[in-house]
């Protein structure tokens, strides 16, 4: 009897089962960085991260700072000097005006001109960080 229980209720499963489907999984990741995502999730994904950061960025300048006027007007006053000279210097070498050899100091800045037979060689030394760069304005033919 048990056997006949146990067959019958197999055939019964059997009969009245359905057929079951089945797919395959395809993993898609959803960063576009890690190949193979969506690239139209990129924006998404930046901002959020971004609304999510709450840590300030350390090189950023806030806007609210108050400037000095005085420091504002010493370094305005230093760039004029300096355009001033590099149009004296440009001038002396493509015509009207002249600019003597020598050392100038403005602001932080040590300037050296020097005449040689390339033409004229101008050093521009940083004195609070040691930076030099140097300027060859070539002699016109």
């Amino acid at each position: 009897m048990k056997t006949f229980f146990t067959l019958s209720l197999f055939l019964a499963l059997f009969l009245t089962g359905r057929a079951s489907k089945a797919q395959d999984f395809v993993y898609e990741p959803k960063n576009p960085s890690f190949g193979g995502g969506n690239t139209f999730n990129y924006t998404w994904l930046l901002s959020s991260a971004q609304a999510q950061n709450s840590i300030p960025d350390p090189a950023s300048t806030s806007a609210g700072t108050p400037t000095d006027p005085l420091a504002n007007f010493a370094n305005n006053l230093n760039q004029q000097v300096l355009s001033q000279l590099s149009n004296r210097l440009i001038a002396s070498q493509f015509g009207s005006g002249a600019i003597r050899p020598g050392s100038y100091t403005v602001g932080n800045y040590q300037i050296q001109v020097t005449p040689g037979a390339n033409g004229i060689s101008v050093q521009v030394t940083d004195s609070s960080t040691g930076n030099q760069t140097t300027i060859t304005i070539p002699n016109t033919p």
